[in-house]
């Protein structure tokens, strides 16, 4: 495939916030945006989305696009063309929406779906974690959790029974929680704490339970705000461990503040209880590996837009399975009706997928998910 030109435009996020599409050869990708960011994640744009826009609209390539590798070539012509020292610094959103409308042409060209182009032979599926209940920056409501996502996590290995089970429980706990308001990723949101949360997703004796805190969120001066109590970082991380242990929380994402890997290592953790990264990490290789060094955690959030650079995503993969931690693909807050987060999930041979239950933007993954599974079984 020769890559000539691409179009860009802006469209609307499932917040109604802008981001960008690009389009290129009959078919679309497009970049999600996130709420709550990291510091250390890459920004979303060059010095805009309009000015993304526009260069993208009036470059011409000219490059040869035979393989996955061969995005290098794309990153070091935009490095060159926009005259920056990091192909990332063009900003993640608008590298990322690129990169993926280029594997999706180049995989329509060669008649392969996009996970094929990645990985002819994926051997597993991605395991969904279920965002049901939300707080913390993404709840509207005052009297919300702390933490800010409640997850419940299915245990086959089948996206269809998958998807299946954390319907069904998405709808029974509008009747469990007694709420009838959702959150931007259509989460149900309550006024309950941290602890009368996980009392109700112990109900569902067949799924497991995870948490993202995100710590730093309601970290200050060394300390951590609760609706009633503030806790030093000595007792957070024994209120952490308590909760994991009470609970038998399987998967605990960013328990601390973003800049604590000493304290994540102290996070209980064994084969099955993950602490996961992703404030912590922020899809950088660079953190992720301090996060090796300093033992901080043995899982990672990935999230393709929170780095830009697809091909640093493939390294990141590599990096985490070398080292034996867990790999969590990741949706935004501020979805789009793109489905190639599960194309991605499956071709780079991630572990879990998050990408919420309900609305159409978050089905959409999960779906495409259990297309998949048809596809690949359908090949046996």
């Amino acid at each position: 495939m020769l890559l000539k030109r691409v179009h860009a435009k802006k469209i609307r996020d499932s917040r109604g916030d802008p981001t960008i599409e690009v389009s290129l050869n009959g078919v679309n990708a497009s970049s999600p945006s996130g709420k709550s960011k990291g510091v250390h994640e890459t920004p979303s744009f060059h010095k805009s989305l309009s000015w993304n826009i526009k260069f993208l609209n009036r470059i011409k390539f000219d490059i040869p696009i035979n393989s996955f590798g061969d995005l290098k070539k794309v990153e070091s012509f935009i490095k060159k063309k926009a005259k920056l020292k990091d192909p990332k610094q063009f900003g993640a959103n608008a590298l990322f929406a690129l990169e993926s409308a280029i594997l999706k042409a180049l995989a329509k060209e060669k008649g392969l779906e996009l996970f094929q182009l990645l990985n002819n032979k994926p051997n597993k599926f991605p395991i969904p974690l279920g965002n049901v209940v939300e707080g913390g920056l993404h709840a509207h409501k005052k009297d919300h959790p702390t933490f800010q996502e409640f997850l419940l996590i299915p245990q086959t290995n089948s996206p269809k029974k998958n998807f299946k089970l954390l319907q069904e429980a998405h709808s029974k706990l509008k009747t469990i929680l007694k709420s009838n308001k959702k959150t931007d990723e259509g989460a149900w949101e309550v006024s309950l704490d941290n602890e009368q949360v996980f009392e109700k997703l112990s109900k569902f004796k067949n799924l497991g339970i995870g948490t993202d805190i995100a710590g730093s969120a309601f970290y200050k001066n060394s300390e951590y705000f609760y609706k009633n109590k503030t806790l030093d970082r000595t007792t957070q991380i024994h209120y952490i461990n308590s909760l994991i242990k009470d609970y038998n929380i399987l998967y605990c994402e960013d328990p601390l503040d973003e800049e604590d890997f000493e304290g994540f290592a102290k996070i209980r953790r064994d084969k099955n209880h993950l602490v996961v990264g992703d404030d912590l990490t922020a899809t950088q290789i660079s953190r992720l590996k301090k996060a090796i060094k300093t033992k901080a955690i043995n899982a990672m959030i990935i999230k393709p837009n929170q780095n830009g650079s697809l091909i640093e995503l493939a390294e990141i993969f590599k990096l985490c399975k070398k080292h034996n931690i867990k790999t969590i693909l990741s949706h935004r807050s501020g979805e789009t009706l793109d489905d190639a987060l599960a194309d991605l999930a499956v071709g780079f041979g991630a572990d879990y997928i998050k990408a919420g239950v309900a609305t159409k933007w978050r089905e959409a993954k999960l779906k495409r998910l259990r297309k998949i599974e048809h596809l690949i079984k359908g090949q046996h």
